[in-house]
């Protein structure tokens, strides 16, 4: 694709933009809550559009548009229940979150359990950012970079990781909401583009209506190698959701970060109603593509890029570079700072250095943060070996979500259920999972999830008869003086997200 001169300043000075906005928003922080944290001082609105930025990247505009392109809306389920599961996070984890007043998601779990269980997960989170988050991420957002503007793939990899790192390890948490705002409103405006375009290019409503038919139903048959709806409703969807939006560091961060609960709930319904629209944004592209661009779309991976490189008019090249370039390093950003906090926090302060000042942790993230980038790097290339990102992504989290899934529920809900009920339940989660992708690959691995959950569940519910605790453990009181007063109309609120969630199953059944 030919850049104009338009093209390339609206892309550098977009870029410009972002970087100088989070740097000058970052500056003076001095100690490991501003760091990590923001200063625990973020508003509803900032919480709001970065969780969205965060886990909106190229593993959806290529990842989730590439299943479109294949499977049809019915992949819009992971957003749906997603802005479903928001609410349940809005409601029930964060407010129990925010009164311990934790920098880490591990964190609770010594709180709850024991030091043991919290170091396995900050293990396993560890892991999975570099070999599963981050690399995808780099790969998926430099294999974009490469199918449309021709750029080699391990260029855009090291390009992406150099520039994201940089204002991450220099600002914290206060750079990366901040950066999150600007491309989470550029990327968002940057599909509506795209899908207006193909709008156009298809022939309006109908014609797309009558092109797509069968690829827009979101309920597929119970048994679906896929998406099956017992799955999506009632089974394995949970597990990876309950973890992503409620579990998941580089998620709950942001809203670890809220000056008040109000703002936090305020904040995660904002993001629901938005993941509400995300499919017709970023699935529906996908669909046109099978229908206009079939001959030139050699994987599924690559429907969104072709749409873009085929569709844009001279001028708006840069501008959607520039979006799609701020999708990939709003979440590259976020798994880089949150990552660096588990280690810093869970692991170095808690295992190696207990006397560390605050300033120390500070210096110890943003070398952490370097050394993830550096890793990232190196390993994303491997990711084109597993096939479609976006599977590769929710199978390999499955291998340890049940477990945390498990050990988060039982500790919040169940009182008496002691240290080595979650310690082991996290641990057999593994080979459970592993033993029925192997037996059963035909089954979906959301199913797999499910059953390993159940797994988990009987086992930790037997250890809780046996050996449950003779007295619940009492949490901390957050020292941070976060004001707990729940938002105004919560609950009406999170009862719209949910009420919009099966108007729209209700319409695309």
């Amino acid at each position: 694709m030919t850049f104009q001169p338009l093209d390339i300043a609206a892309f550098v000075g977009f870029l410009a933009l972002v970087v100088g906005v989070s740097l000058y928003a970052s500056r003076g922080k001095h100690d490991a809550a501003d760091y990590f944290l923001a200063g625990r001082n973020l508003p509803w609105w900032l919480i709001g559009f970065s969780l969205i930025a965060s886990n909106i990247s190229t593993e959806h505009f290529v990842g989730m548009a590439g299943r479109g392109y294949d499977l049809g809306l019915a992949i819009a389920s992971y957003e749906w229940m997603a802005a479903v599961t928001l609410v349940l996070v809005g409601l029930f984890f964060l407010p129990r979150f925010l009164q311990a007043g934790i920098y880490t998601i591990p964190e609770y779990l010594e709180f709850r359990y024991d030091v043991r269980t919290r170091t396995l997960m900050a293990a396993f989170i560890m892991a999975a950012y570099v070999f599963v988050a981050l690399a995808t991420v780099l790969y998926s957002g430099a294999l974009a970079l490469e199918s449309i503007f021709g750029i080699d793939l391990n260029l855009g990899i090291w390009l992406i990781g150099v520039l994201a790192g940089g204002y991450t390890i220099y600002g914290g948490l206060k750079a990366v909401v901040w950066s999150d705002l600007l491309q989470g409103v550029a990327l968002l405006l940057g599909g509506v583009v795209v899908t207006v375009l193909g709008f156009q290019a298809i022939g309006g409503i109908e014609p797309f209506l009558e092109a797509a038919d069968g690829k827009l139903n979101t309920v597929l048959p119970w048994n679906h190698p896929e998406m099956p709806w017992l799955a999506v409703f009632v089974g394995g969807l949970w597990i990876p959701n309950l973890f992503y939006w409620g579990l998941n560091q580089f998620i709950t961060q942001r809203t670890l970060a809220a000056r008040s609960l109000a703002d936090g709930q305020r904040g995660i319904f904002l993001a629901g109603f938005i993941k509400l629209a995300i499919p017709f944004v970023i699935v529906f592209p996908g669909i046109m593509a099978a229908e206009l661009f079939a001959d030139q779309v050699a994987h599924p991976d690559q429907a969104y890029p072709v749409m873009m490189r085929e569709l844009l008019p001279a001028g708006l090249t840069g501008v959607m570079f520039a979006a799609l370039f701020g999708a990939v390093m709003s979440s590259l950003d976020s798994m880089l700072n949150s990552a660096a906090t588990i280690f810093s926090v869970d692991l170095y302060k808690r295992h190696l250095r207990p006397e560390a000042s605050s300033r120390r942790l500070m210096v110890v993230g943003r070398w952490t943060t370097a050394a993830l980038v550096l890793v990232g790097c190196l390993w994303a290339p491997l990711v084109a070996k597993a096939g479609s990102v976006f599977d590769y992504i929710q199978m390999f989290w499955g291998f340890i979500s049940p477990g945390i899934v498990a050990a988060f529920l039982f500790g919040l809900f169940v009182p008496r259920t002691p240290p080595v009920a979650a310690f082991g339940g996290m641990i057999l989660g593994i080979p459970v999972y592993g033993l029925l992708l192997w037996l059963l690959p035909e089954v979906a691995f959301l199913h797999h999830m499910a059953i390993t959950f159940v797994v988990i569940s009987v086992f930790m519910a037997t250890l809780t008869l046996r050996q449950g605790l003779a007295e619940p453990r009492r949490l901390p009181r957050s020292a941070a003086q976060v004001d707990l007063t729940p938002a105004p109309g919560a609950k009406w609120w999170a009862g719209g997200v949910i009420g919009c969630a099966a108007v729209l199953y209700a319409v695309f059944w």
